[in-house]
């Protein structure tokens, strides 16, 4: 696989399936420091990384949807 096929699979597994940088790191021997430069270079905006945003937000949709799940169980308990 070359650099540039490894660096994409990497950036993909990040955005798309919610591996983290420092597993990312880890996994391929790469320091968390050029991945973090890799996604930042992959971005127009270089202030808000589209990348880290998503990651950031699909943590908190799962949060949000556990929360959810024991609030509506805590009120079935409530309505017997």
């Amino acid at each position: 696989m070359s650099p540039i096929e490894i660096k994409n699979e990497i950036i993909t597994k990040i955005r798309d399936e919610g591996l983290t940088v420092s597993q990312a790191a880890h996994q391929y021997n790469i320091s968390i420091k050029a991945i973090y430069n890799w996604m930042r270079d992959g971005v127009t905006n270089s202030q808000n990384s589209l990348i880290l945003e998503n990651n950031r937000l699909k943590k908190e949709n799962e949060q949000l949807y556990n929360l959810l799940g024991r609030a509506t169980v805590e009120l079935k308990r409530s309505k017997k």
